[in-house]
């Protein structure tokens, strides 16, 4: 592909592509004119470009480059935008601030990979005399991030958010609590950071037969929430908002060897866990228990303004409550056929908590059935729970395991590092992921809100394997979340060889590219 086309190679695909004769000349001499309600993107594209081309970007009344906004264009919704590049003008409109930033990282592909990269400072860079008009399909599109295994320093997690907003993706879910550990401060549980955030060796192989395998090495880390202040507004100034799990009333035993007394045998002492898979010790249901919960979340939403707050929800056995007699007390009291109702209950009162106060509580469905109906459900077991949610009334992402699990090995060369047990999830696995089939009704597909990547972080220790696990996957998971079935594999294959020069340049440590189009990669360089 020639390089005078870079719009050719855009990823994700936008909707409508109409290039024009001639190129925009971008130097020293171009100045921004940013309309009212605009300055957040005008301070985007300088923060993301002049730093890098060297070009100071000044506001001018009568600037080259526009900035605008206009309720009237109504068709692009909360995220779409327009650009119009044409010789002497450069215009970027959108209907809400949302979509003038994925505008400016439209730009940002349409500029030589040398201007991502800060290595020819100055420019002058052209850009390709065109017409776009791009709206998504789905409102969701995402990424979660465990941090909750292996900790990872809010400066990656900057960088994370960068590269999720450079592909026009909007949610970084983060995965705060574990067994393994719990990662945000909580003032009112000061023991939940000095005991829950560090544990003193970690499992270095998956659980089955024979004697487990340990690093003996500790594991730490814990945020201050000024850190956790600083990624929401550095997330939202590109337009991507972050979604903050706390798991109850499983995966909890980082919380558990803080404060005992919050589980079913309030006498034991417990470690913080160092193996992976599911932990049997759960959360009490008891008074004491649920007002930790609440304590928790209101320091939760004080920290993130998100309206969407993740609960966790799955993998919670429940044989601590049936073998519990204040939990079978409980659950006669409330009205319940047996513990194992329990969890139900739990999760509506949590989940209510949240809904009283203006927030949408979230949680893993197992079958898509089980959760409260005031919940959003992310689907991860089956595809087929995605439609059973929806036929229930739930507003759905769909995230199921075989497609979307980035943690999975993407090939099955030995040379690949370990991962997650199962089956290799390739490249093209992750392309034809599809929210919502074009064999569902429209009701049904219209409560799909998207789609999003999982990187489980047990075998996943620094931010190198980050991006070998993540990308170009995620690219492929970006491009179909935006563009629908429109973007066809062929195409997208073609347009991605293009696009790692930009990660080249960004220095994403992302996962070769394989030759064959039906292939998940060479044999892979180990990170």
């Amino acid at each position: 592909m020639p390089a005078s086309h870079p719009e050719r190679s855009l990823l994700p695909r936008p909707r409508k592509v109409s290039p024009r004769p001639g190129r925009f000349l971008l130097d020293r001499h171009t100045t921004v004119r940013s309309q009212p309600g605009t300055s957040a993107a005008a301070d985007l594209l300088r923060t993301l470009l002049t730093p890098v081309t060297g070009l100071p970007l000044a506001p001018a009344d009568d600037g080259q480059l526009v900035l605008a906004l206009d309720d009237r264009l109504s068709g692009l919704g909360e995220e779409g935008y327009g650009i119009t590049i044409g010789p002497r003008v450069l215009v970027l409109r959108a209907r809400r601030s949302t979509g003038l930033l994925r505008a400016v990282q439209t730009i940002r592909q349409l500029l030589p990979a040398e201007a991502l990269s800060g290595r020819s400072p100055g420019g002058p860079w052209e850009l390709p005399c065109i017409e776009i008009s791009d709206v998504p399909r789905h409102p969701w599109r995402g990424a979660m991030l465990d941090v909750a295994r292996h900790f990872q320093p809010v400066s990656y997690l900057l960088r994370y958010v960068d590269l999720l907003a450079f592909h026009k993706l909007n949610t970084l879910h983060l995965h705060l609590t574990d067994d393994q550990g719990w990662r945000m401060p909580v003032d009112a549980y000061p023991r939940l950071s000095s005991v829950g955030a560090h544990r003193r060796q970690s499992m270095t192989a998956p659980p089955g037969r024979g004697a487990a395998r340990f690093d003996g090495v500790p594991h730490s880390g814990t945020y201050t929430k000024r850190e956790l202040r600083t990624l929401v507004t550095y997330a939202a100034a590109r337009g991507v908002r972050v979604v903050p799990e706390i798991e109850m009333p499983g995966h909890v035993r980082a919380a558990l060897a803080a404060y005992p007394e919050l589980g079913n045998q309030p006498r034991r002492r417990l470690d913080v866990w160092t193996r992976w898979g599911v932990c049997d010790t759960v959360l009490g249901v008891h008074d004491q228990a649920l007002d930790f919960c609440r304590t928790v979340l209101e320091e939760v939403m004080d920290l993130f303004p998100s309206p969407y707050i993740h609960l966790g929800g799955e993998e919670c056995p429940t044989t601590e409550w049936e073998n519990s007699a204040t939990a079978r007390a409980r659950a006669a009291a409330e009205g319940l056929p047996d513990a194992r109702a329990l969890h139900g209950w739990f999760m509506g009162r949590i989940g209510a908590f949240l809904v009283e106060r203006g927030r949408r509580p979230v949680g893993w469905a197992e079958t898509g059935s089980e959760l409260p109906l005031d919940f959003t459900v992310m689907t991860w077991r089956d595809p087929a729970h995605a439609l059973a949610a929806a036929r229930r009334g739930h507003q759905v992402v769909a995230a199921p395991h075989r497609t979307t699990y980035l943690d999975y090995a993407q090939s099955g060369d030995a040379a690949e590092p370990p991962g997650q047990p199962g089956a290799p999830v390739g490249l093209r696995a992750v392309h034809d992921n599809e929210p919502a089939p074009e064999h569902w009704e429209p009701h049904e597909s219209a409560r799909i809100l998207g789609t999003q990547a999982q990187l489980w972080t047990e075998y996943v220790k620094t931010p190198e394997r980050i991006e070998y696990l993540t990308y170009p996957r995620l690219c492929a998971l970006a491009d179909r979340a935006w563009s629908g079935s429109r973007s066809d594999w062929p195409g997208f294959l073609e347009r991605l060889r293009r696009h790692t020069g930009r990660l080249d340049a960004l220095g994403v440590r992302y996962r070769p590219l394989a030759d064959p189009l039906n292939s998940p990669g060479t044999a892979p360089n180990r990170p």
